[in-house]
């Protein structure tokens, strides 16, 4: 067996990505940390719209921040000529091209991934969208929101009153995680057939397949799930339940065994373990204001602490209701060392390791968040473009 450590999986892969907002970036942004070259294309009047999302990250947008470590920033105007050859000269030499400009634009410029891989067909060329090439809502606008609802997560979303979106970009997430896996898919493919060839992703594909539950419940006759908030539509107790220092713990109790245990353990009542009222699942549902007073009248005189160490030696599963600012404190991630920092232009900034992980070989390049137009000259003079050349295409305003 070989002790030499293990690349990188994607050492030596160069990725061009027109890109902006969350799907793309972050689809790209996995394969950055794994190791693969990521020039990334910006406007050079703003660059990534993301970029103005906001000021939270030490003067940064919280999002670029997130979706962008580890990337080379270049800004080039796509709208001139002069602009538009510096991309089709970096993806003559990339082994994968992404992007997610509006429906339409990247066929335009002749960027879309089936003129990218008709002309090389070693080419893996992804293109991220809302609604997909074709069909009535191919143009339609498409950001994070509209297509949560679109795809019915917000109906099943919420408490029994208010339908809610989910509290993260759920639709760009499900898109840019499908993204990272065909592009993987399709670098395997090309290792054993010498082709790699378009990715198409869908926002509303996507999320509609993270549907899964809900949609084929409602299909297949079960009716749409109620909205329940934190609590279970079918199981009880299942829900968040207030302590007496302010938090919130929930439990979930998944078998009649474990009621038992928790009336006699928690509770304090192991006469419900055995009333018909509360003794099987389908009554505890059918009788849910009942027995989730029982259980939040128990809890809510324990401290958050206590109360989750009493559910845990009585074997209930529970996890405490945390805040943002909690999980950045959380003890798991901070005892299984997964914080790192990654280089900005105001400064370093903590991050977390990538989820995966890939023993004997090195941990996740977690490089730097580019300040826009960062590495434009650096690449120009990758591609042999003159000194007088460059200072001419950024004086023109052509790159940044």
């Amino acid at each position: 067996m070989s002790t030499q450590p293990l690349p990188l999986p994607l050492e030596g892969i160069t990725v061009v990505a027109v890109e902006q907002a969350v799907s793309a970036p972050f689809a790209t942004r996995q394969l950055a940390d794994l190791g693969a070259r990521v020039i990334k294309i910006e406007r050079p009047d703003g660059g990534d719209f993301a970029r103005g999302y906001d000021t939270a990250a030490a003067g940064l947008a919280s999002h670029f921040v997130w979706c962008n470590r580890g990337k080379e920033s270049v800004a080039v105007d796509l709208k001139d000529p002069r602009g538009l050859d510096v991309v089709r000269r970096l993806v003559a030499g990339a082994d994968v091209f992404v992007q997610n400009l509006a429906q339409g634009a990247a066929a335009r410029l002749g960027l879309d991934a089936a003129t990218l891989c008709a002309a090389d067909e070693r080419l893996v060329a992804v293109d991220i969208s809302g609604y997909g090439a074709g069909g009535p809502y191919a143009h339609k606008r498409a950001y994070d929101m509209l297509v949560q609802c679109e795809a019915g997560l917000v109906s099943v979303t919420g408490t029994p009153d208010q339908p809610v979106k989910a509290g993260i970009p759920a639709a760009d997430v499900a898109a840019a995680m499908y993204a990272f896996s065909g592009v993987l898919a399709a670098l395997l493919r090309r290792a054993t057939t010498g082709r790699g060839g378009p990715v198409e992703i869908s926002m509303l594909e996507s999320l509609a397949e993270w549907m899964g539950h809900p949609l084929h419940h409602g299909m297949h006759g079960g009716g749409t799930p109620a909205r329940t908030g934190v609590a279970h539509a079918v199981i009880a107790p299942y829900d968040a339940y207030p302590t007496a220092d302010g938090g919130q713990v929930l439990l979930s109790v998944q078998n009649d065994r474990e009621w038992r245990r928790l009336a006699e353990q928690v509770l304090g009542r192991p006469e419900l373990g055995d009333d018909p009222a509360y003794a099987t699942n389908t009554a505890r549902v059918a009788h849910r204001e009942e027995t989730d007073a029982v259980v939040g009248r128990a809890l809510a005189v324990l401290g958050t602490a206590e109360a989750v160490g009493r559910l845990e030696a009585a074997g209930i599963a529970c996890a405490r209701l945390n805040t943002v600012e909690d999980v950045a404190a959380h003890p798991q991630l901070a005892a299984r060392d997964r914080w790192r920092e990654v280089g900005t232009e105001v400064g370093p900034l903590r991050a977390l390791l990538p989820p995966v992980t890939l023993p004997g070989g090195p941990e996740a390049r977690m490089g730097a968040v580019p300040a826009l137009g960062e590495h434009t000259d650096a690449v120009l003079r990758e591609l042999g473009v003159p000194d007088d050349e460059r200072a001419a295409l950024r004086r023109e305003g052509v790159v940044a």
